[in-house]
């Protein structure tokens, strides 16, 4: 049996999830955040079995590399699941105010309970969770308003969890980007590798480049593929559209076409599109 085309290293994956669930008990509300190029894929299928009933504020980041009517797409399915979500741009510091608002309103039905119960309010206590390298340090530091945390690819780099305090109503448990130990659907690897959100994963360029024209073609973008390769990949596989460009432009250098063809993806120079669309 061969290798699946990505891999990562399960060895930081244990000691983060270990140090996340230990505080997890303390945390009164959990910030999920996901790629809105792939909410679904960027989704850590675990995170569900570890937070219960604890309330969840789903924040689909770099809002600004899907188009407007993908946005609204999504808000109606996350609605039609019963899940608050808001969109980011963390990098530039959009969509920060909203998260702050809706982490305190959940701060105030908790102290109301502490209250009830005798006891004084304290702080809402909140937890950013996400892989590795979907903006949550940059959405951690826009909330704090200041540089706290070092943005880290590496998942469940081994650092010691701590707590930031945000305002005088809100605390912030900095956990390390996560992981799961295997990704049974490698539908979903392959599209976390062409956003690049699981950090320092195994994979081959030159695959995963492959898969991305794939799904690109198969969402009818082949105008923006040609405008960027110079080729027509009308009929073509990824596999043979890269091998085609290599041949005419590269000198037959395959690598150099699929590194190109993914800087160009992640980096927005091929205008806002989204890998994933809300399921009917």
């Amino acid at each position: 049996m061969s290798d699946p085309p990505i891999q990562w290293y399960t060895g930081h994956i244990a000691k983060a999830e270990k140090q996340l669930k230990q505080q997890l008990g303390k945390v009164d509300v959990v910030l999920e955040i996901l790629d809105a190029r792939i909410p679904l894929a960027s989704h850590h299928p675990q995170i569900d079995s570890w937070i219960g009933e604890k309330p969840r504020i789903i924040v689909l980041n770099r809002m600004d590399m899907i188009p407007e009517s993908t946005k609204q797409d999504w808000l109606k399915w996350f609605n039609s699941q019963q899940q608050q979500l808001y969109f980011t741009n963390a990098k530039q510091g959009k969509g920060i105010k909203a998260i702050k608002i809706a982490a305190q309103k959940t701060g105030l039905a908790m102290n109301q309970r502490r209250r009830d119960r005798g006891m004084r309010p304290r702080p809402v206590r909140a937890v950013v969770i996400g892989f590795p390298n979907v903006g949550k340090s940059a959405l951690i530091n826009r909330l704090v308003g200041k540089k706290v945390v070092v943005s880290e690819r590496r998942a469940g780099v081994t650092r010691q969890l701590r707590w930031v305090k945000i305002s005088k109503e809100i605390e912030l448990l900095d956990a390390p980007g996560i992981i799961p130990w295997r990704l049974e659907n490698q539908q979903d690897a392959i599209k976390l590798a062409i956003c690049e959100d699981i950090g320092q994963a195994s994979y081959d360029n030159q695959i995963v480049a492959a898969a991305e024209v794939d799904l690109l073609l198969k969402l009818g973008h082949e105008k923006i593929l040609q405008s960027r390769l110079n080729v027509d990949p009308t009929g073509m596989t990824g596999e043979a559209l890269i091998q085609e460009a290599s041949d005419r432009f590269y000198k037959g250098d395959k690598e150099r076409v699929a590194r190109q063809i993914l800087y160009d993806f992640r980096t927005g120079n091929m205008g806002q599109i989204p890998l994933e669309l809300p399921p009917i």
